[in-house]
């Protein structure tokens, strides 16, 4: 690997795979804190703006994690703007300005004190599950019931992003922040999200393999509704059950609530539920049936 360029904004250090012009985010506000590890092409900030805490999220800099071209990193922000205001939603976090510079394209969301459940950079894989400072093993300890909740919310919206005629296109754990003091969720990062109808132009799409279904394998398979099934019984697996092992015995909830999951996840697609309503509707006649 090229040596990494050390960039320092007063408190805040990070690197990057090539010097790049900064001088516009100090300009904004007082950063604050940095997440600059993520493979998307993006770099995020904390900045306090007029006395507020916001979200910055850019485009344009070689990050140390992005192997594509900037360029590309840029048009999929830019994008993602109209998909942040159609889609918004008290479940979503808040898209409050955006706007392009000399060198990348900016979005500013309004800051909120949750912890990402799939911290990978800090709680690897190997530890994740039960290191006692990892957001997700600390979800995992929560009362089922509280769990659920949040399980509701995500698939609430889900409905409503499936009645805007949208697809989920790389929705997981690291999808999701809970701020664990007010027992809040709220979803980010949706900015691969797709107008239907939709195909599979990669093969491999975007995502973790732990949510994707078999048609995000196939190149030229249709992403549609029941995709998204697929991605929210993964994601119910994930919080209330044993992840990649979907067994009844490492499944916290009800039987009932195991088998809706199940369905949602059956490879063959015509298993599945319809769509995210009928999927959502059965999951929550099975949560009435909780002992």
């Amino acid at each position: 690997m090229d040596e990494l360029v050390q960039v320092e904004l007063k408190s805040v250090v990070f690197q990057l795979k090539e010097a790049h012009d900064f001088t516009w985010l100090a300009d904004l506000g007082e950063v604050f804190s940095v997440f600059d590890e993520q493979d998307s092409g993006n770099i995020c900030f904390g900045v306090e703006i007029e006395g507020e805490k916001k979200f910055v999220k850019y485009a344009g800099a070689k990050t140390k994690e992005y192997l594509g071209n900037p360029d590309d990193a840029i048009k999929r922000l830019k994008d993602s703007v109209e998909l942040y205001k159609e889609l918004a939603s008290p479940y979503l976090v808040r898209l409050t300005d955006n706007f392009e510079l000399e060198n990348g394209y900016a979005l500013v969301f309004d800051w909120f004190d949750g912890e990402c459940l799939h911290s990978h950079w800090a709680f690897p894989p190997e530890i994740k599950n039960t290191h006692p400072n990892s957001p997700y093993y600390r979800f995992k300890q929560l009362a089922i019931e509280d769990r659920i909740g949040v399980l509701n919310h995500i698939f609430e919206f889900h409905v409503f992003v499936e009645q805007k005629k949208y697809v989920a296109i790389d929705f997981y754990d690291g999808s999701i922040l809970y701020n664990f003091k007010e027992n809040k969720t709220l979803i980010c990062d949706i900015d691969l999200y797709q107008r239907k109808p939709y195909e599979n132009k990669m093969g491999r799409m975007w995502g973790s393999s732990r949510f994707m279904s078999p048609e995000e394998f196939e190149l030229g398979a249709s992403i549609d509704e029941r995709t998204n099934v697929y991605n929210m019984g993964a994601v119910a697996f994930c919080l209330v059950g044993g992840e990649r092992d979907r067994s009844k015995e490492k499944w916290e909830a009800n039987l009932k609530l195991y088998q809706v999951a199940c369905k949602a996840t059956e490879r063959e697609r015509l298993k599945r539920y319809r769509n995210v309503h009928e999927f959502y509707t059965a999951w929550r006649s099975a949560i009435n049936s909780f002992v």
